[in-house]
């Protein structure tokens, strides 16, 4: 699954990166602005930020109606964008007939935003929103006191988020340092587009000429050079139970991104012989991550969190990190360097067109620059007295289909045939039932979904009450490889006491929580299905799951909430509301979420302004198909929020238009992701469906009617079946 790669410059100075990928499914567009926070004014912190959501309110020739968000999202895709120190990226995917379209959309908005002063107004008060939320937000504090610890004359040491103080829009200064920072790095020499696909690469040249166009014509800006990062030694705030440390890098070579991805893999390389299996021997670590919060031009500020233990040593896990370095830095690199030539191969197979879009360099081997960069980085490491060792060649990258012969399905497996073979991408959903929790299982496969990860394989391991789910993805051969392990893993688990879970922000708490309350009972015993796997691989499947202990169950379709409202967790200075509102036609739920979803966001996120977190989706949840509604808001309370949904429901109904074609065209199985191929089957599996096939169900969203949306909509306002989580009581009687 080769891709094929091309580097051109337009007339008017853009930087164009096409990837040509036949086996992609998508089209990916990413824009990336060689400016960011720390270009803009330092008397206007937040400026580079607050241009970004501007964004996306507008132009002349596409109104908010039919810019950018709500074409994308009525073609089943995604967007965001995101403002760091010295970039900021715009990005979408979306099904091939969408792309151009999509990106004459982005490429106009960057050029002809609409900047008045109402819309600035509506969207500072999102801006402040956020920073109420960041400044609340435990994990958010911790990075920027780390961030802190560099020099103060360092910009990566202040305030860049913005806020309604840091954003005058009122004053004329500020509109004119606005419109400067646009036009100086908003035009073409100042930005790289990146396009990639399944396209030939004269179609998407094509298009990249067409529409990058659009872009004003422009050179190349320097920005300017940051001061030291260290004007002193670094002290790192003590957070009790985290050991955090800081590297800070002055002067490093080019291909220093690349060494420092090169260090960031083996370094959290959970195998044997390495740092974090020694931590975990000794019952020291619970979790650890080496992350580069910062990097440009010669400056990099690298950063180690080890989440320790209560009985951890954080003075000798410190100890034993510098050691690591020392022998990394003096160990022969070969057997390494092939390693990871195999991990970026696999790492690249498995990229989505987003992820290859947004990717500024190719997955490609550590070269001789890289490796000169690699020594730089590591010149100070001291010596090494622990006996490491390198970790054997990972079987996964390696891993063929045994072939067994003719093997049964087992009872309880389902095989299904949504995903065609030739995608080259297979899954595994197993649900096992216990007659406790068995919480003692929650951290067993970890070291194993770490591992997987690295072979492109996406391992999941979640528990809703006694009911635990393994979700196991990507191409056939190397799926089949960790499953086997998973399956020994649990078989051996002993009983440990799992780590604490990372928190979460309240509304992301309460996502979390839903399936707790939409799952049916059901005896203990275990239920599967298959898709996407070859007759071999599936009767090496087949084997895999024949010993699996307890009985094969058969599950009982879903029963429809009762209108509950549950109380979970307190509020923390931000009411989060979640509501699940069944809907039993999944095309008419499908169609109705479609028509909505913009308008909604429109309405409670920049009309009322109620929070940045704000969001409507159609979404299938232990077999229950339904329309979900989030609100996260700092100023209003759970009664308000609730209010605002029910006055955006009692409007009339959407008009249907031309959504039923547009739908169905996204739910062709060439069209739609492999992976949400995959999970449609799994969510009909479970609620006893299997034969709804998505033919049957493209086919069935042609025959809605205006007439299946008007009673879709009644249904919906009836609030019957209504199940809310908030992070706070009842605000009025009738809710149980």
């Amino acid at each position: 699954m080769s891709s094929t790669l091309l580097h051109l410059i337009l007339s008017n100075g853009l930087r164009v990166n096409l990837r040509h990928a036949p086996y992609l499914k998508r089209c990916a567009a990413a824009v990336r602005v060689h400016a960011g926070s720390h270009d803009a004014p330092t008397e206007y912190p937040g400026l580079a930020h607050f241009l970004e959501h501007l964004f996306f309110l507008g132009t002349t020739r596409f109104p908010v109606a039919d810019g950018l968000m709500r074409f994308v999202q009525r073609q089943g895709g995604q967007l965001n964008a995101s403002t760091r120190e010295r970039t900021t990226e715009f990005f979408f995917e979306v099904p091939p007939a969408a792309f151009p379209d999509a990106l004459e959309r982005l490429c106009e908005m960057l050029a002809n935003p609409l900047l008045t002063l109402e819309r600035q107004r509506a969207e500072r008060e999102v801006i402040q929103a956020e920073w109420v939320a960041w400044s609340g937000n435990t994990e958010a504090q911790r990075q920027y006191a780390l961030l802190r610890s560099v020099s103060a004359k360092h910009p990566l040491s202040g305030f860049h988020a913005g806020n309604r103080d840091s954003l005058p829009i009122d004053e004329p200064a500020f509109q004119q340092a606005l419109a400067a920072f646009h036009q100086r790095f908003y035009q073409a020499g100042q930005m790289t587009l990146s396009l990639s696909g399944p396209q030939p690469l004269d179609e998407l040249e094509q298009i990249a000429h067409v529409f990058g166009t659009l872009l004003a014509t422009g050179t190349r800006i320097k920005q300017t050079a940051p001061p030291a990062l260290l004007d002193g030694p670094l002290h790192v705030p003590p957070i009790d139970g985290q050991l955090d440390l800081l590297f800070a890098h002055e002067h490093l070579p080019d291909g220093a991104d690349e060494a420092i991805d090169y260090l960031t893999t083996w370094i959290t390389d959970t195998r044997p012989g390495g740092l974090p299996a020694e931590l975990r021997r000794r019952n020291w670590l619970e979790d650890f991550s080496f992350t580069a919060l910062y990097r440009f031009g010669g400056q990099a500020l690298l950063h180690a969190r080890l989440k320790l233990s209560p009985s951890a040593d954080a003075v000798e896990a410190e100890a034993l990190l510098h050691d690591w370095l020392a022998f990394f830095r003096e160990v022969d690199h070969s057997a390494l360097l092939l390693e990871y030539q195999r991990l970026q191969a696999c790492r690249e197979a498995g990229a989505s067109a987003l992820e290859q879009a947004r990717r500024e360099r190719p997955f490609t081997a550590l070269d001789q620059q890289g490796q000169a960069a690699l020594r730089v980085l590591l010149a100070d490491a001291g010596v090494s007295r622990h006996p490491w060792q390198l970790p054997e060649p990972e079987p996964l990258l390696a891993a063929t289909v045994a072939e067994v012969g003719a093997s049964p399905v087992p009872a309880g497996l389902t095989v299904s045939p949504a995903l065609p073979t030739t995608r080259q991408y297979a899954a595994l959903y197993l649900r096992l039932q216990f007659e406790d929790h068995a919480e003692h299982l929650r951290d067993v496969l970890k070291p194993l979904i770490e591992r997987a990860s690295r072979a492109a394989v996406e391992l999941q391991w979640t528990r809703t009450a006694n009911t635990w789910q393994l979700r196991c993805t990507g191409a056939p051969a190397p799926v089949l490889a960790v499953i086997e392990q998973a399956l020994s893993q649990l078989g051996e688990a002993s009983l440990a006491e799992p780590g604490a879970e990372p928190p979460l922000i309240p509304i992301r708490a309460l996502i979390r929580e839903l399936p707790h309350h939409l799952l049916a009972p059901a005896a203990p015993g275990w239920t599967a299905l298959s898709i996407g796997f070859d007759e071999v691989a599936q009767n090496a499947l087949n084997l895999l799951l024949t010993n699996l202990p307890g009985n094969p169950i058969t599950l009982q379709p879903p029963t429809p909430p009762a209108r509950q409202w549950h109380h979970h967790a307190e509020a923390s200075g931000e009411a989060a509301l979640l509501m699940f509102c069944p809907t039993p036609d999944e095309a008419s739920g499908r169609l109705l979420a479609q028509l909505i979803q913009g308008q909604f966001y429109q309405r409670l996120r920049s009309e009322l302004q109620l929070g940045y977190a704000v969001f409507s989706a159609f979404r299938q949840i232990q077999g229950h198909n339904g329309l979900m509604f989030g609100v996260q808001s700092p100023n209003a309370s759970h009664e308000e929020i609730l209010a605002h949904i029910r006055t955006f429901l009692a409007r009339p109904a959407p008009q249907l238009g031309s959504a039923r074609e547009a739908l169905a065209a996204q739910l062709a199985e060439p069209a739609m992701a492999n992976a949400d191929v995959a999970e449609r089957a799994w969510q009909t599996h479970l609620a006893g469906n299997d034969g709804l096939s998505l033919e049957h169900l493209a086919a069935t969203t042609l025959t809605r009617q205006q007439a299946d949306i008007d009673s879709a909509w009644e249904r919906l306002r009836s609030e019957n079946g209504w199940l809310l989580l908030a992070n706070g009581p009842a605000p009025e009687s009738g809710w149980r």
